[in-house]
């Protein structure tokens, strides 16, 4: 059994990827670890909770950080709605959260259980806010995939940058210097053949399963969302393609290892992941800044395509099991 933390801002797109997670047969999800991101903190705990019952589940889930390092939090209502899941009214989740702080819970459960694989679908604030506590939680994760960034420079929430980035820039700058071994999966996979068609979108609903169908109604303001901001037809879910390469890396179908630096100082470029493709500072007058990038595992591995056809019959396949 695999061991997978998850780190989320629960909302539409992140209840399916927590939904996929706990319906995998070799993952032991330890805990859901809430941050203010698509929602409040509130309602992304209170979500959490409640995607968890969907699925029969009592996953720990632990309340974090409820604004960014240094700056005010700003929601994505517009895209989720204002409960994050299409503001249909879902009850109320029968468990309470658990008493201590998520900052704490992951840090005491990467030390107890090295090599587990931390999985983030929000702001990284929490993730930030652990490794400045104890650097040494880096050396123990042996996967860490974000979801976030846009590196091919088309954002979701300004033309330059992805939402999750965004919201808390300082945070990512500081997990992608950190030494984690991040896998970045970027807003660009969700789209094209990611996006799922109408005829797909009724192909879950067919499954008849109380996680199909919820996965469905809860993303209806988002798939309205997506076509206002893209013109285009569909349902694209981004965490739900993060949660795939985490649970199968050979989900994502093109990947290269670079520099990655987070912008936090320009409003007009805030939160730009900055993707060294052409790996320049490699060049002569860089070579050290290079090497000692390498040599002190701050790198990403960016994940440019995505398997979209095994993507889709892995969530299906997910959202089938009772």
């Amino acid at each position: 059994m695999r061991t997978f933390l998850i780190d989320t801002d629960t909302a539409s797109d992140d209840a399916v990827a927590i939904m996929m997670a706990l319906s995998a047969p070799d993952v032991r999800v330890c805990a859901l670890t809430t941050v203010a991101g698509n929602v409040g903190l509130e309602q992304a705990t209170r979500n959490a909770l409640y995607t968890a019952e969907v699925c029969g589940s009592d996953v720990p889930v632990f309340k974090g950080a409820s604004a960014p390092l240094t700056r005010t939090h700003e929601d994505a209502h517009w895209f989720h709605g204002k409960d994050g899941l299409s503001d249909r009214n879902y009850p109320a989740p029968r468990r309470a959260p658990e008493g201590e702080h998520a900052v704490d819970a992951i840090t005491r459960l990467i030390h107890a259980q090295p090599g587990l694989t931390l999985v983030t679908l929000g702001p990284l604030t929490n993730i930030a806010l652990a490794v400045a506590r104890d650097p040494s939680i880096t050396g123990k994760v042996s996967r860490c995939i974000v979801m976030g960034g846009a590196p091919c420079c088309e954002g979701n929430v300004t033309p330059a940058a992805e939402y999750n980035i965004w919201v808390d820039p300082e945070a990512a700058r500081m997990v992608f210097r950190s030494g984690l071994p991040v896998e970045m999966v970027g807003w660009q996979v969700s789209r094209g053949d990611s996006v799922l068609t109408e005829a797909e979108i009724a192909e879950v609903l067919a499954l008849g399963t109380d996680k199909a169908r919820f996965a469905i109604e809860c993303n209806g303001r988002a798939q309205e969302a997506y076509f206002t901001q893209t013109g285009q037809s569909g349902l694209s879910l981004a965490d739900p393609t993060a949660m795939a390469v985490a649970l199968d890396r050979n989900m994502g179908t093109s990947w290269s290892r670079h520099l990655v630096e987070v912008e936090c100082a320009s409003e007009l470029t805030r939160g730009m992941t900055i993707v060294d493709r052409l790996n320049v500072t490699h060049d002569a007058s860089n070579r050290v800044a290079w090497k000692r990038a390498l040599d002190a595992g701050v790198t990403t591995d960016v994940c440019w395509t995505l398997d979209c056809a095994g993507f889709k019959a892995m969530m299906l396949k997910a959202l089938a099991s009772p």
